[in-house]
């Protein structure tokens, strides 16, 4: 069965920090792009993070310097770690891997809320 299956999201206070993961199943996951997206009520989803398959990354500006991507093939799995976490961090995270347009899969969510 193909499919993502995240953990790691919960509640946390401004300044701490989250790890996430994301493992997946079905598929030949070091072929695949990983990503990991956000969003918010009434927003766009959003790209937060993404890993391609030789390890190099990519950023939002708004996580640069606090959030690290990285993949483990051998498991199949992909990490978020989110530290120094922010308010305007709160969204459902989602990962996603993608081969090609007809290659896509998405995980189901998992809510971030950081307190102040």
């Amino acid at each position: 069965q193909v499919r993502l299956v995240e953990s790691g999201g919960g509640l946390v206070q401004v300044g701490g920090s989250l790890n996430q993961s994301c493992v997946a199943s079905g598929f030949d996951f070091s072929r695949y792009t990983l990503s990991y997206y956000r969003q918010v009520p009434g927003k766009e989803r959003e790209v937060v993070a993404t890993i391609g398959g030789t390890g190099n990354t990519f950023y939002a500006a708004s996580v640069k310097g606090r959030f690290t991507i990285s993949r483990d093939n051998a498991r199949n799995t992909v990490y978020l770690q989110m530290t120094n976490l922010r308010p305007d961090d709160t969204a459902v995270y989602y990962c996603n891997a993608r081969r090609d347009p007809t290659n896509n899969l998405w995980g189901q969510g998992t809510q971030v809320t950081v307190s102040s």
